[in-house]
């Protein structure tokens, strides 16, 4: 089971997050988002934490939401799958269909 963790303090560690959760069973993956792609490496706050049971991961969910971490109330809950097309809750996930994808064709007046 895969699930989000929202508004970690910045200072937070993997391995502390780690520690919070693997009292409800076993940790596969844990992974605190950062801005390495810009150069800053700070943390975005926010993270994944992968689990292997789904049973574990609700509990943890369950009994982890809204607890204080380094000063901050967490946010947990399980995390959204990827759509099809790669965009989970994106824009294009959502794109009228009106459009299909097609071209538009000029109309030609008889």
């Amino acid at each position: 089971m895969n699930i989000y963790v929202g508004n970690l303090a910045l200072e937070m560690t993997e391995d502390e997050l780690r520690r919070e959760f693997i009292v409800f069973g076993l940790v596969t993956s844990v992974n605190i988002m950062n801005d390495k792609y810009i150069g800053s490496g700070q943390s975005r706050g926010y993270g994944f934490v992968e689990m292997v049971s789904k049973a574990e991961g609700e509990a943890a969910v369950s009994r982890l939401q809204g607890k204080i971490l380094n000063g901050r109330a967490i946010d947990v809950v399980a995390a959204l799958p990827l759509s099809d097309n790669g965009h989970a809750g994106s824009v294009h996930g959502s794109r009228d269909s009106r459009f299909d994808g097609k071209r538009r064709q000029r109309r030609t007046i008889s």
